[in-house]
């Protein structure tokens, strides 16, 4: 069997490439082990939100008699919050099904493995196709001794639990872990987080972690930072978990949050000449591997494990191999969204990265508080827009916290991407009342005409 392209892995990475790449005139065939639309669809982002989505309803009704609503939360309906959720899931696996059937998208239902450059086997058939996209993405990563079965949950079994657990311990303070925190604190069950660092979501600026951590306290969510995980027993009832030091831990479940890791293992791929680090593919910054006619997109090459960073990654490789010459997009240009109660949205530097980068005195920071934003106060939120620049520069970190400020972060982005300088940004308007204007009022303040910021 011949094509011009085989992508490996059905998922944002993977899919976004075959639809490119087939509008450009290529033939292209996608081989994936399960479905198409690969974890983020099936078993992470979109189902993951749905949830959440419900959780923050269940919020607005508990606050609904004090804006005069006469609202009573009076219980939850697990089967029927798992329809919605599968009802959302269905839908867009339906339509991308069909939206890669109209572009000429052939997809075959097998495990796929490299055997040579230029050679593909799919099940029991070899492929050959001038150029090879690898984007089988990650897998929930565990810790010695841990395995996840019973009453250990990874995130994929805990998005099909069929109760609300009473009590939730989480291992790991990142995206994963407070995300689940949040939901099943909203879905009122006590939740612990445990994690082995001194503070929660590492990677996001220090003022999104204190405000998340002031959040969680108020909430009621319980975090043991700084403490090293030591073993976990399950009975029938529930799990106990053991840390260094002596201490123990009991509750209903235990999710294990430890971050993904690669799926790079049992695809021929050092055989086929192309490096593998620490299991992340190694490549250029064009995502072109070792390999000759071999590429990698998505969580398969290091950095943020992010659907829109693999999304990304596929079309610039699609228009690679039809001889385009598209920008690489820097990591650091790659938005970040945490969908906790409340929201964080972040691009660029971090405060910590800029100091680094450019020295105390390089960089001039706003911190614009959302208590004075009208609209932030309306739906019921507090929050903060940090926004970092260089001293008579271009704005090279904006952080947010507060009621869906994920909406925000794409005028963020352009602003960083393109270099804007605080003065450039300015003039321009945002309409009142609109949580958007926090942005404003900071970008006004590091232009040296602050209104709202004192």
């Amino acid at each position: 069997m011949e094509t011009d392209i085989v992508v490996i892995g059905g998922g944002s990475g993977g899919y976004a490439a075959a639809l490119r790449a087939a509008e450009l005139g290529k033939r292209v065939m996608i081989i994936e082990r399960d479905k198409v639309g690969g974890t983020c669809l099936h078993r992470g982002c979109v189902p993951t939100k749905a949830l959440l989505h419900v959780a923050e309803t269940a919020d607005s009704v508990r606050e609904a008699t004090s804006l005069g609503v006469l609202a009573d939360l009076q219980g939850f309906d697990v089967p029927r919050m798992h329809a919605f959720r599968e009802g959302i899931v269905a839908k867009k696996y339906k339509g991308l099904e069909g939206l890669l059937r109209a572009r000429g998208v052939e997809t075959v239902i097998a495990e796929g493995t490299v055997v040579a450059p230029g050679r593909v086997r799919a099940g029991d058939v070899e492929i050959t196709a001038s150029d090879i996209i690898v984007a089988t993405g990650a897998q929930t990563r565990t810790l010695p001794g841990v395995e996840i079965s019973g009453r250990v949950l990874s995130s994929e079994q805990a998005l099909a639990l069929d109760e609300i657990p009473g009590s939730v311990i989480v291992l790991g303070g990142g995206v994963i872990g407070v995300e689940f925190a949040s939901l099943w604190r909203s879905l009122g069950a006590e939740v612990t987080i445990v994690e082995a660092l001194d503070h929660l979501v590492p990677t996001e600026d220090d003022a999104l972690r204190t405000q998340l951590a002031r959040a969680f306290r108020k909430r009621g969510i319980q975090t043991r930072l700084g403490a090293r995980f030591a073993s976990v027993a399950q009975t029938d009832t529930g799990v106990t978990v053991a840390l260094e030091g002596g201490d123990e831990l009991h509750a209903d479940y235990l999710l294990v949050a430890v971050g993904r890791a690669p799926v790079t293992a049992g695809l021929g791929l050092e055989d086929a000449g192309v490096q593998i680090d620490r299991g992340f593919i190694v490549t250029d910054a064009d995502l072109r591997t070792t390999a000759p006619g071999i590429w990698a997109v998505g969580d398969v090459v290091a950095g943020p494990q992010l659907a829109h960073r693999g999304f990304q990654h596929g079309i610039q490789v699609a228009e690679r191999i039809a001889g385009q010459h598209p920008v690489p997009v820097s990591d650091e240009l790659v938005p970040r969204v945490v969908y906790t109660s409340p929201e964080l949205a972040s691009v660029g530097l971090t405060r910590a990265q800029a100091v680094e980068r450019f020295g105390e005195d390089g960089i001039a920071v706003v911190d614009y508080n959302l208590a004075g934003n009208a609209r932030t106060e309306i739906i019921g939120g507090s929050g903060t827009a940090r926004v970092i620049r260089r001293v008579d520069g271009p704005v090279i970190g904006v952080h947010l916290a507060g009621p869906r400020v994920g909406e925000l972060i794409s005028e963020a982005q352009l602003v960083v991407g393109w270099d804007a300088h605080p003065e450039d940004i300015a003039p321009f308007i945002h309409a009142h009342p609109t949580q958007s204007e926090a942005l404003g009022e900071a970008f006004l303040a590091l232009a040296g005409k602050p209104l709202h910021v004192l």
